[in-house]
């Protein structure tokens, strides 16, 4: 056993959802959304490098050693998967590992509303699911990619950097891509996808332009496409995937984007009001006949707008969620105040 499994271990029993090995500091973990210094010694230079350099294989320290920081898995059999981060800082080595279970939520469990659920069903299309790092984003795909798995005997190629919840054989058959070991770049994954039959493509991040492009183009062919991207709206998403093409291109993006288009689902995670756990918010934006139209005349201005008059459908704002949580007393006032949008509207 590697001496960082006992670390890891306290971690998942404490529910950390970070854990931290910085040189020259005590060990971190991030509990309920705050960082917390667990009692031990201040790390060494030699000792962060001993702790990560055990779980890593020779390719990844070459890796490491070439590139100053990596990206990688790793498993504690029967307990839970790590996606770990190490970077050489001005002291030595930092190690940042989240923590992944095992077992892959449903929609439900997360706190997701129940027309997420309708989106899996979806046979082609734009799925996007936004928010800062750290707010559940790669959850949330796994458990929608589980509900397809379980539910729909199709081919899902998963494109991600690293592997987090592994999918297993269910109705559908997954085939799962990870940078740098299987695959050079998403751009280059999401080509060679195109011609390996999937009828579904979860790209882990859209990082740049080219695999912007390379999503929508997919979208447009008759592919279910779900991904990412660190926008903090469903509006802001639509203007920063127009804005990501040059000035000349625009107008053909926005026609695909309306075409598109499916659903884009905005996360923010929440403390629970009793202080031991964190609650999911989620804005729903959906890709409805006025939405479209809104897109391919440029007056994006207006989707919130639409989402507001698009309740009936499941729309929703960031807002609405958050006053459901706190109707449901899962957050506290204080909360809702801090992190709503119309503050006004929280001042009762």
């Amino acid at each position: 056993m590697a001496q960082i499994d006992a670390l890891l271990k306290s971690a998942v029993k404490a529910q950390a959802s970070d854990v931290h090995i910085a040189t020259g500091s005590s060990f971190i973990f991030r509990q309920f959304g705050k960082l917390k210094r667990i009692k031990s010694p201040e790390v060494k230079p030699d000792v962060a490098k001993k702790l990560i350099y055990e779980i890593l294989n020779p390719n990844q320290r070459t890796v490491l050693e070439q590139n100053l920081q990596i990206d990688f898995s790793y498993e504690i059999k029967g307990l839970a998967r790590f996606r770990g981060n190490v970077i050489l800082q001005r002291k030595g080595l930092d190690a940042t590992f989240r923590v992944i279970p095992l077992k892959i939520p449903t929609i439900e469990e997360l706190g997701l509303p129940p027309v997420v659920q309708k989106f899996c069903d979806f046979h082609q299309g734009l799925i996007l699911v936004t928010g800062a790092t750290g707010q559940g984003k790669s959850t949330t795909l796994a458990s929608m990619i589980d509900l397809i798995n379980s539910t729909r005997p199709v081919h899902i190629l998963c494109i991600e950097d690293p592997i987090e919840f592994v999918h297993p054989l269910k109705v559908g058959v997954v085939n799962q891509r990870q940078l740098g070991m299987h695959t050079r770049s998403f751009s280059n994954a999401l080509r060679a996808a195109l011609r390996e039959d999937p009828d579904v493509i979860m790209v882990g991040e859209l990082r740049d332009l080219e695999s912007i492009r390379l999503a929508v183009t997919a979208a447009e062919t008759g592919h279910l496409v779900l991904g990412t991207l660190s926008t903090s709206s469903g509006p802001k998403t639509v203007d920063r995937l127009i804005d990501s093409f040059p000035s000349d291109e625009q107008n053909q993006i926005r026609t695909m984007l309306a075409e598109g288009l499916r659903a884009v689902i905005t996360q923010r995670l929440f403390p629970h009001a009793s202080g031991t756990g964190l609650v999911l918010a989620a804005e729903i934006m959906i890709g409805t006949v006025p939405l479209a139209n809104l897109i391919r005349t440029e007056k994006t201005y207006q989707l919130p707008s639409v989402m507001q008059t698009g309740r009936a459908q499941g729309m929703q704002s960031m807002d609405d969620s958050i006053r459901q949580l706190l109707n449901a007393k899962k957050i506290t006032i204080e909360t809702a105040r801090e992190f709503a949008e119309n503050k006004k509207a929280f001042r009762a």
